[in-house]
């Protein structure tokens, strides 16, 4: 008897420990109406959000599309259409012409970081060096990220720019995405 109340007593703290763990994932967000999923590649599911569409068409007019396809991991900020907007009038059309792609690509990769960067590493990077993690881009230059009084995190390039993360940790299956309200610049 001893032993089948201890295997009942198993399986039940088994199923509580398999609901807990189930309850502590937390489902990938939503982006620009479309769902993002896990095992599909940042250049996937990108192409499905209705606010990104700016940014595919410019990871296509950079020939980047097989890099983000790619195993990585990635780790990319990605500006949204109205990110794309608030740049000064006719720099998008400018910037997608075939003889302006080495400056288009130098933009972009300046919004990719090498490896699976979460929200948590994120901050973790920040905590040890004082508040501010130092993200060294593709491109080359770095990426500050700060978290304000308020709690939300911001990421400041070169030339003093600063884009709020909107949402965190679309995870990919290739790497993560974190979606920014303001494209940065080298």
């Amino acid at each position: 008897m001893k032993s089948h109340n201890r295997k009942i007593a198993f399986v039940l703290a088994g199923a509580l420990l398999l609901t807990g763990t189930a309850s502590l994932q937390a489902k990938n967000p939503m982006v620009g109406g479309a769902a993002m999923y896990p095992t599909k590649t940042i250049v996937e599911n990108a192409m499905q959000s209705k606010d990104h569409t700016t940014l595919v068409a410019a990871v296509k007019a950079a020939d980047l599309v097989d890099t983000l396809s790619g195993p990585g991991p990635f780790t990319v900020f990605a500006p949204t259409n109205a990110a794309f907007a608030k740049l000064p009038a006719g720099t998008v059309d400018m910037l997608v012409k075939p003889e302006n792609k080495a400056k288009l690509t130098t933009i972009l990769t300046y919004h990719v970081v090498p490896g699976r960067m979460t929200a948590m590493d994120i901050a973790a990077k920040a905590k040890a060096n004082g508040g501010k993690a130092m993200l060294k881009t593709v491109q080359g230059e770095t990426l500050t990220a700060w978290k304000d009084k308020a709690g939300a995190w911001w990421l400041t390039d070169a030339k003093g720019g600063k884009a709020k993360i909107t949402i965190a940790n679309v995870m990919q299956s290739n790497g993560v995405i974190h979606v920014i309200d303001t494209v940065l610049m080298p």
